[in-house]
């Protein structure tokens, strides 16, 4: 026996997006009141509800965008404070993020952010700020980010922490691999090491 039914036709409430038959009937109305019930108590939470899975706010990821262009405009234009305000904006923008978007997506946005005011901090010789924030772009991003990995580096040598520096290179240098740059900084912790070497010799002598 093939199954039957009634087509009953539903309306949408463009403004208060109510579900309404006409006709209905009883059990069919019971039914909307409480789905548009439900629908009610949705907006009224505090806490907006999360959609579908993984979706990424295309505004948002085009203002940080936007930052980011901004301040590497500023950076090669030698206004490095304003660079980092460009930067430091990208970055709340980006850890503004809802839970709900992808993890991986902010932890680009948020590294690239930080290399980018590090290597800023580092043109003003800034060098405790470039290794704080070069340091928190490699926890975002540990693999395939070769350049926060140097410029912690060279900060730590910079400020004359040449065990550190070597230490920090060297574990660089086994995600990264024979990464030039780093390779290049190694050999010149390496001769800093020699020079300070020799130099507490003849101290002694």
């Amino acid at each position: 026996m093939d199954d039957t039914f009634d087509q009953l036709p539903l309306q949408l409430d463009s403004s208060s997006k109510a579900i309404t038959a006409n006709p209905g009937n009883e059990a069919l109305n019971t039914e909307l009141q409480a789905l548009n019930a439900l629908h009610r108590s949705f907006l009224s939470l505090s806490t907006p509800v999360p959609p579908g899975p993984m979706p990424v706010d295309p505004k948002r990821s085009a203002q940080v965008n936007k930052l980011r262009e901004s301040g590497n405009a500023s950076y090669k234009k030698g206004a490095y404070p304003e660079a980092i305000r460009m930067y430091t904006f990208g970055i709340e923008m980006a850890s503004g993020r809802p839970a709900w978007e992808p993890s991986g997506l902010v932890r680009e946005e948020i590294s690239g952010l930080y290399a980018n005011r590090a290597q800023t901090h580092m043109a003003m010789q800034n060098w405790p700020e470039a290794l704080i924030d070069a340091e928190t772009s490699v926890e975002m991003k540990p693999v395939g980010n070769a350049k926060a990995w140097w410029r912690k580096g060279r900060c730590l040598m910079e400020m004359g922490r040449l065990e550190e520096a070597k230490e920090w290179i060297g574990k660089g240098l086994e995600l990264e691999g024979s990464e030039a740059d780093m390779v290049g900084l190694m050999k010149e912790i390496d001769a800093q090491l020699r020079k300070r070497g020799a130099k507490g010799l003849d101290q002694l002598s």
